[in-house]
């Protein structure tokens, strides 16, 4: 076991183990650490505690000092920096006509290096806008192409139910979303439906995913061929939630329809595999 001290360096980034380096620190305090691209101001997500061995990515990091007033007050002339670094970097863009759109500017907190980082449709051959911020700037320059999710989860936005997006106030992390999904959901498979404000799936198609994963094993498929009360039927359409299914009973000509529970039914023969469903490029991920 290791004693480690837990450190975000944005809202919704990860958090990463520091070695506590002496310090005892609480959620909230700011800590300056020391990390792979410098020396960086975050607050503390997780505070002294021991964690399993396999669970660290050595070498593990020091915290140099928990934060001063002296060390907020640099924090905030960074922020008016990058703010003033963005219009620049802007400005830059297009005096060199590149087709990149440039989503946000990062100083490291020892202000050694800058961080630009911006979406394009294909790779950009920005090493002339580099040797012209770096002129600018005199000092290191880093330009990072981001996706669409990074762009939404920076940007922020309000998705289609009405709140704020999952990505920009809780998800640290995207998680695969398939067309799939929405498929066992039973949700309308038009892309402007299933589709987020940064045109890929949405997120939330799978915060529920394994439970109709569990519940459709529980239920026959649609042209499953069923026996209830010793007549056969086919089924029609299914209901994962409610564990119902609606059968057709009768003949082509004369066919009647039941509501029936999953669990009252002999399954005869199962369901014919699906044909799978054709989905625009762009939505998956």
């Amino acid at each position: 076991m290791t004693e480690v001290i837990g450190v975000k360096f944005n809202k919704m980034g990860k958090v990463y183990y520091f070695d506590p380096n002496g310090n005892k620190l609480q959620v909230g305090d700011g800590a300056v650490v020391e990390t792979a691209r410098g020396v960086e101001f975050g607050f503390v997500a997780i505070p002294n505690r021991q964690v399993a061995d396999e669970e660290i990515v050595a070498p593990l990091k020091p915290i140099i000092r928990r934060a001063t007033p002296q060390d907020f007050e640099k924090l905030e002339k960074n922020k008016q920096k990058e703010k003033e670094a963005f219009e620049i970097a802007a400005q830059q863009i297009r005096e060199h006509k590149l087709e990149m759109k440039l989503i946000s500017t990062e100083y490291t907190f020892d202000c050694s290096k800058i961080l630009f980082y911006f979406t394009a449709d294909g790779r950009v051959d920005f090493r002339e806008l580099v040797k012209s911020l770096a002129g600018i700037f005199k000092t290191r320059i880093e330009l990072r192409q981001m996706g669409v999710r990074d762009e939404a989860k920076t940007l922020g936005a309000i998705g289609g139910c009405g709140r704020p997006l999952c990505c920009s106030t809780f998800l640290t992390d995207f998680h695969p979303v398939s067309i799939r999904m929405a498929k066992d959901q039973g949700i309308s498979l038009n892309p402007t439906k299933i589709s987020g404000i940064c045109g890929r799936l949405m997120c939330c198609l799978q915060y529920e995913q394994n439970a109709y994963e569990d519940l459709i094993k529980k239920v026959p498929g649609k042209g499953a061929i069923i026996e209830y009360q010793g007549e056969r039927g086919v089924v029609n359409d299914v209901f994962v939630l409610k564990g119902l299914i609606k059968v057709k009973f009768g003949t082509p000509e004369e066919p009647s329809f039941k509501i029936l529970a999953a669990k009252d039914v002999k399954v005869l023969k199962k369901g014919k595999q699906e044909a799978p469903v054709e989905v625009p490029d762009e939505l998956e991920e």
